[in-house]
Protein backbone atom coordinates (compact mmCIF):
# COMPACT_ATOMS: atom_id res chain seq x y z
CA UNK A 1 0.00 0.00 0.00
CA UNK A 2 1.28 3.37 -0.92
CA UNK A 3 1.45 5.82 1.65
CA UNK A 4 -0.74 9.02 1.28
CA UNK A 5 0.62 12.35 0.01
CA UNK A 6 0.23 15.53 1.75
CA UNK A 7 0.45 18.97 -0.08
CA UNK A 8 0.88 22.41 1.29
CA UNK A 9 0.36 25.22 -1.02
CA UNK A 10 0.81 28.49 -0.32
CA UNK A 11 -0.87 30.83 -2.78
CA UNK A 12 0.14 34.83 -2.21
CA UNK A 13 -2.49 37.59 -4.14
CA UNK A 14 -1.53 40.42 -5.42
CA UNK A 15 -2.89 43.47 -2.63
CA UNK A 16 -5.50 44.63 -5.09
CA UNK A 17 -6.28 40.86 -6.71
CA UNK A 18 -7.16 39.04 -3.19
CA UNK A 19 -10.90 38.79 -3.77
CA UNK A 20 -10.46 37.73 -7.55
CA UNK A 21 -7.85 35.07 -6.15
CA UNK A 22 -10.15 34.14 -2.97
CA UNK A 23 -13.16 33.75 -5.49
CA UNK A 24 -10.93 31.45 -7.94
CA UNK A 25 -9.37 29.28 -5.12
CA UNK A 26 -12.98 28.86 -4.00
CA UNK A 27 -14.32 27.17 -6.60
CA UNK A 28 -11.60 24.65 -7.10
CA UNK A 29 -12.56 23.08 -3.67
CA UNK A 30 -16.19 20.85 -4.96
CA UNK A 31 -14.51 19.71 -8.07
CA UNK A 32 -11.30 18.88 -6.23
CA UNK A 33 -12.90 17.23 -3.50
CA UNK A 34 -14.83 15.22 -6.03
CA UNK A 35 -11.87 13.97 -7.99
CA UNK A 36 -10.71 9.85 -7.23
CA UNK A 37 -7.82 10.04 -4.65
CA UNK A 38 -8.99 13.25 -2.72
CA UNK A 39 -9.23 12.89 0.81
CA UNK A 40 -8.70 16.17 2.21
CA UNK A 41 -8.74 19.17 0.44
CA UNK A 42 -8.65 22.25 2.53
CA UNK A 43 -8.46 26.16 2.16
CA UNK A 44 -7.31 28.69 4.70
CA UNK A 45 -7.00 32.46 4.66
CA UNK A 46 -4.60 33.80 6.78
CA UNK A 47 -6.10 35.95 9.65
CA UNK A 48 -3.43 38.83 9.77
CA UNK A 49 -2.17 38.73 5.97
CA UNK A 50 -5.76 38.72 4.05
CA UNK A 51 -3.55 37.93 0.67
CA UNK A 52 -2.39 34.69 1.99
CA UNK A 53 -3.84 31.54 0.93
CA UNK A 54 -3.17 27.74 2.22
CA UNK A 55 -4.11 24.90 0.62
CA UNK A 56 -4.23 21.50 2.72
CA UNK A 57 -4.17 18.34 0.94
CA UNK A 58 -4.16 14.77 1.49
CA UNK A 59 -4.49 12.45 -1.53
CA UNK A 60 -4.40 8.38 -1.72
CA UNK A 61 -1.01 8.68 -3.98
CA UNK A 62 1.17 11.24 -5.88
CA UNK A 63 -0.09 9.70 -9.20
CA UNK A 64 -3.81 10.82 -8.09
CA UNK A 65 -2.33 13.96 -7.06
CA UNK A 66 -0.55 14.90 -10.52
CA UNK A 67 -3.95 13.83 -12.32
CA UNK A 68 -5.60 16.28 -10.14
CA UNK A 69 -2.75 19.02 -11.49
CA UNK A 70 -3.85 18.04 -15.07
CA UNK A 71 -7.91 18.92 -14.39
CA UNK A 72 -9.40 21.58 -16.70
CA UNK A 73 -10.57 23.41 -13.06
CA UNK A 74 -6.81 23.97 -12.12
CA UNK A 75 -6.83 24.93 -15.67
CA UNK A 76 -9.54 27.37 -15.40
CA UNK A 77 -8.06 28.72 -12.25
CA UNK A 78 -4.23 29.80 -13.64
CA UNK A 79 -6.01 31.63 -16.41
CA UNK A 80 -8.28 33.17 -14.50
CA UNK A 81 -5.71 34.58 -11.87
CA UNK A 82 -2.97 34.88 -14.45
CA UNK A 83 -1.01 37.98 -13.15
CA UNK A 84 -2.96 37.99 -9.53
CA UNK A 85 -0.54 36.02 -7.76
CA UNK A 86 2.27 37.67 -6.62
CA UNK A 87 4.21 34.58 -4.68
CA UNK A 88 3.27 30.38 -4.82
CA UNK A 89 4.91 27.65 -3.15
CA UNK A 90 4.39 24.06 -2.88
CA UNK A 91 6.00 21.17 -0.77
CA UNK A 92 5.04 17.74 -1.38
CA UNK A 93 5.22 16.16 2.14
CA UNK A 94 4.85 12.78 4.03
CA UNK A 95 3.28 12.06 7.58
CA UNK A 96 6.10 10.83 9.89
CA UNK A 97 4.09 10.82 13.21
Amino acid sequence: MSTPLTIVARIEAKPDQIELVKSELTKLIEPTRAEAGCIQYDLHQDNNQPEVFLFFENWETRELWQAHMENDHLKAYMAATEGAVADFTLNEMSHIG
